[in-house]
């Protein structure tokens, strides 16, 4: 029995609302030895106020020393073993920019490359052609036909693109064409197993259509493709769960993200405040909501510790809102932690609060790495935050006699 039989056998339903807030990349590091982080230098009041009322700990994203994407990030919090339920790269960058795949569709990043006179590659980024340039090259590649195969293209950014193939007996697994390194041509699409030879024969015929109507361009003059994925098969937050669920977002990635596992995406927000507007409409219609801010992360990427610190006093300014709302449940946390002292995701645990009416209260009043390390949640895998979220909101039953 895996987490997942359990919660369809034990949950309950009631009339509780979850609220799970992520600022992506929350958790940092102090820029020097015996300094503060982010999170720890940010003037929070509100996070304060939470945690005197609320269970903090420290979520490991995928396990001990593993740094995840932003998919194996999420899906870690949306409880999802993301070692067990892996979304292949076409199938993300395709996600990412608000594709709905379907069963059975095959998708596939895609590069832009420079082939030379004798049709070796001689960049494998096409120059790093700008997205104004490239994204009407891509949209030439709608032309291509393939009987029996639909097929879309899809701009992405600069050199990047993304197509989907769609039809019947489409497997997912087919080797890279992008051979890694310049000055050798790129390689075939190669089926790596039986159910994906179809697919293997689908884009050997794009790729030499492709060649021809890319023949005249400068730069962008043919393209690799790489990460062939299938829409990975999740079970859904309804099923799990019993919940219905609403993701509100800004950035495409994490729309598509929540799709994946069942959620409604709701409104069109593009500020954190328009977000909340959006919560406050959409309140009564769900049991679960899903907030991304995304703000927290890039700023940590960027090395811009400054920022940082300010997006999450950002993040800060708006929980009254949400409090006002009075959710049963309310958690604050962060798919992975992006310190400005690395600019990259890492492996560090995430600061993780848990505030309900029926919570343990541990002894913390504040939030942050230093608190969390010593919390009442402990050090905990990120896939069983939903499980202590059902929990506290009454939505999950006793298990055995």
């Amino acid at each position: 029995m895996d987490m997942h039989d359990l919660t369809r056998e034990l949950q309950l339903a009631n009339d509780s609302k979850i609220v799970m807030f992520v600022a992506d990349g929350l958790g940092g590091l102090p820029m020097s030895s015996g300094g503060k982080t982010e999170l720890e230098s940010a003037v929070v009041p509100n996070l304060a106020s939470l945690a005197k009322r609320g269970v903090q700990g420290a979520s490991i994203p995928v396990k001990p020393g593993i740094a995840p994407g932003s998919g194996p990030g999420h899906l870690g919090l949306f409880g999802y073993d993301p070692l067990k339920y892996q979304i292949g790269r076409g199938a993300l960058e395709a996600t990412g920019i608000g594709f709905e795949l379907r069963d059975g569709d095959v998708a596939i990043r895609c590069n832009f490359c420079t082939l030379d006179s004798s049709g070796n590659i001689s960049d494998r980024r096409a120059g790093r052609i700008s997205s104004e340039d490239s994204a009407p090259i891509a949209i030439s590649l709608r032309q291509i036909k393939i009987p029996g195969i639909e097929i879309f293209v899809e701009p992405v950014k600069e050199h990047r693109f993304v197509v989907v193939f769609r039809g019947e007996g489409l497997g997912g697994n087919v080797a890279d064409t992008d051979p890694q390194r310049t000055g050798v041509p790129p390689l075939d699409p190669i089926a790596n197993d039986a159910a994906s030879q179809k697919t293997a024969a689908v884009a050997n015929e794009f790729l030499a259509q492709a060649k021809k109507i890319l023949a005249g361009q400068p730069k962008a003059n043919f393209h690799t493709m790489r990460g062939f994925a299938n829409k990975p098969a999740l079970p859904s937050y309804r099923e799990v769960y019993g919940l219905k669920a609403a993701a509100i977002a800004v950035y495409p990635m994490y729309k598509g993200l929540a799709r994946l596992v069942g959620m409604d995406v709701v409104g069109k927000a593009q500020t954190l405040s328009e977000q909340i507007d959006t919560l406050e409409q959409y309140w009564k219609d769900y049991d679960f909501f899903f907030i991304h801010f995304k703000y927290t992360d890039s700023t940590g990427e960027d090395g811009n510790f400054t920022e940082k610190v300010k997006r999450i006093e950002e993040l800060d300014g708006i929980i009254p809102r949400i409090e006002k709302l009075n959710p049963t449940v309310l958690i604050v946390t962060g798919d992975h932690s992006t310190p400005s002292y690395l600019q990259s995701h890492s492996w560090h645990p995430v600061p993780t609060l848990l505030v309900s009416d029926c919570c343990r209260p541990d002894p913390h009043v504040a939030f942050n790495e230093s608190t969390c390390i010593t919390g009442g949640l402990g050090h905990f895998e990120a896939q069983y935050l939903m499980t202590l979220a059902m929990a506290n909101a009454g939505r999950l039953g006793k298990f055995g006699a």
